[in-house]
């Protein structure tokens, strides 16, 4: 698999964005040149230069240092909000999938009525109600994204439950709950690696679209969507603070859905022959 996905050029250009930007959430303390929130009003809206790269802001804060941050926070965000669905919907997709019935029809009916509402306007109604932060932010994208993930993994389990190995097991004794975590689980890995890649740019743009109007990271925590409202009065000033910000967000974005197309190309060997 890895070496299909190191033939894939799109795969890989996705992996190394995706890479670089993880290594830079992770090291943004000690990489930044600078306090992402420390005041400068004597370089106020410096225009990029040697010193200051990405210039400086109203409040003469240096912008590299906050898109740093604000990349870190953006990578906290989308990871932690994907590992809240998948604890929500892993469970729930093997348990309609397997037992199907009444529990599948309950289940089904709700994400049904969940995927109605789209991601976005769903997130910002859950952030809406439980308040501003980043926490809740998190949280609120990760409980949206949870009907689709209920669908991949009811589906894989429909596919995998009539597979001989699994039938095998269970008329050998085992428990459904042995069926499911133990044989259609691991065996669902490769969908779930490809809806994560999918899920985590989605959490990315709902983490800046949440700080945007006011109900994520709130300032003056650094924040790619925090920045990008703050320079809206800026714009024809400083335009500068608007297109690095959203250059971070389109590259991170980018880069783990091209890594998603890899992988699904890398995974599916039949496909690819």
């Amino acid at each position: 698999m890895l070496r299909r996905l190191l033939r894939h050029r799109t795969g890989v250009v996705g992996l190394v964005l995706s890479a670089l930007f993880v290594l830079v959430a992770l090291a943004a303390p000690l990489i930044a040149p600078s306090d992402p929130a420390a005041v400068n009003f004597d370089e106020v809206l410096q225009q990029p230069s040697l010193a200051a790269p990405l210039g400086s802001d109203e409040l003469g804060r240096d912008q590299l240092s906050r898109v740093f941050y604000g990349v870190r926070a953006s990578i906290v965000v989308g990871v932690l909000s994907v590992l809240l669905a998948l604890v929500v919907a892993v469970p729930l997709g093997l348990i309609a999938g397997y037992y199907r019935g009444a529990v599948d029809s309950v289940v089904s009916r709700i994400t049904d009525t969940l995927l109605a509402f789209p991601f976005l306007v769903l997130a910002v109604g859950l952030a809406a109600v439980m308040g501003a932060s980043m926490t809740n932010a998190a949280i609120a994208i990760g409980l949206s994204q949870v009907p689709n993930l209920i669908r991949v993994v009811r589906g894989e389990t429909l596919r995998l439950a009539g597979e001989d190995y699994v039938t095998a097991s269970v008329a050998a004794g085992a428990s459904g709950t042995t069926a499911m975590f133990r044989h259609i689980l691991p065996n669902s890995v490769n969908a779930l690696l490809v809806q994560i890649t999918v899920a985590i740019p989605q959490a990315i743009i709902g983490e800046a679209l949440l700080s945007f109007l006011g109900l994520g990271v709130q300032p003056p925590t650094p924040s790619l969507g925090v920045m990008l409202s703050s320079a809206q009065t800026y714009f024809t000033q400083a335009p500068w603070l608007v297109v690095f910000p959203g250059i971070a967000v389109v590259l991170a974005t980018l880069g783990f859905n091209l890594l998603g197309d890899g992988l699904r190309d890398a995974l599916d060997s039949k496909g690819n022959r």
